[in-house]
């Protein structure tokens, strides 16, 4: 990786057609909406569905998107697989697609031992061309990287960092205190209503799913941060931890998001594992639509 990752990277999520089918042109539509922000690009992601996605799939969203993109922004892809070689024979196939790096989740279902995590890692690092960043998001899978751990894994030439989804911010903060001793490893931000915090603390970037409704608000966070601008900063947070806490009552965030954007009449389709939304669930979408007025400032 020729640069640090730094700022803004949306969580994008990954547009279906009527038939349900990955739609390309759509997503290259949410990249746009992306890169006006001036944010990079995760994909293939939680938000991007990747527990739904044919490994062809998957692919075929990080290829799209390097394509879209055309070296404006950083790229990342997600792609933890449950077993090692999977993860391997997928994050190759997506290096050559010419992302700037992945992003590895613990494997799921079958906690592993920190050593075993170690090893897990280590493997991955050794096989894969482009750099590494570990993923904690114990909540999904099961597993929690040890921050020790993680500093034992930085030591690797290609393991470059740590995305961390606890939620807490005590779980962020131990993180960046174990990175402290650890050139060149940095620490991603998960978590939404923790972007300003974190940089303030030493978050190179944050990755964030409710970017995709509100790019202008999530990416005001790193610009008037990078530009000085704390308090302008702390502002951009508030409205975004705003829309966070009003958006999440209604489900769990993936469909919730994917549901706000389609809302706001962008083409993204639903989502494959949960399409079923009351009208009361509707209605409470549009109603944070409305407040934050997200259908007339993108």
């Amino acid at each position: 990786m020729s640069q640090r990752i730094q700022g803004v990277l949306s969580a994008v999520v990954t547009p279906f057609d009527g038939a349900g089918d990955f739609a390309p042109a759509a997503l290259r539509r949410q990249i746009e909406r992306q890169v006006a922000q001036g944010n990079g690009l995760f994909c293939a992601g939680t938000n991007g569905e990747f527990f739904v996605l044919e490994t062809a799939e998957k692919i075929a969203v990080a290829e799209t998107t390097v394509d879209a993109v055309a070296g404006r922004v950083p790229v990342v892809a997600h792609i933890g697989e449950v077993s090692t070689a999977a993860t391997i024979s997928l994050g190759r196939a997506v290096a050559a697609a010419g992302v700037d790096a992945v992003s590895v989740v613990t494997p799921w279902f079958v906690p592993l031992k920190q050593s075993e995590l170690i090893d897990h890692y280590t493997r991955i690092a050794d096989a894969v061309p482009v750099p590494v960043f570990l993923y904690n998001i114990p909540a999904r899978t099961g597993a929690t990287i040890a921050p020790e751990t993680a500093a034992t894994l930085g030591a690797h030439p290609n393991i470059v960092g740590v995305k961390d989804s606890a939620g807490s911010w005590e779980s962020l903060a131990a993180y960046l205190e174990a990175a402290k001793d650890v050139d060149g490893f940095d620490v991603l931000c998960g978590p939404d209503h923790l972007a300003h915090r974190g940089f303030l603390a030493g978050c190179s970037a944050c990755i964030s799913g409710l970017s995709n409704l509100a790019p202008q608000w999530v990416g005001r966070i790193w610009s008037r941060f990078a530009a000085g601008d704390v308090a302008g900063s702390a502002e951009a947070q508030d409205v975004v931890s705003g829309i966070r806490q009003d958006l999440y009552a209604v489900g769990f965030a993936p469909a919730a998001v994917k549901k706000a954007v389609a809302l706001l009449g962008e083409d993204v389709g639903d989502s494959r594992y949960a399409t079923a939304f009351s009208a009361e669930d509707l209605a409470a979408i549009r109603a944070v639509i409305a407040k934050y007025r997200l259908d007339t400032d993108r």
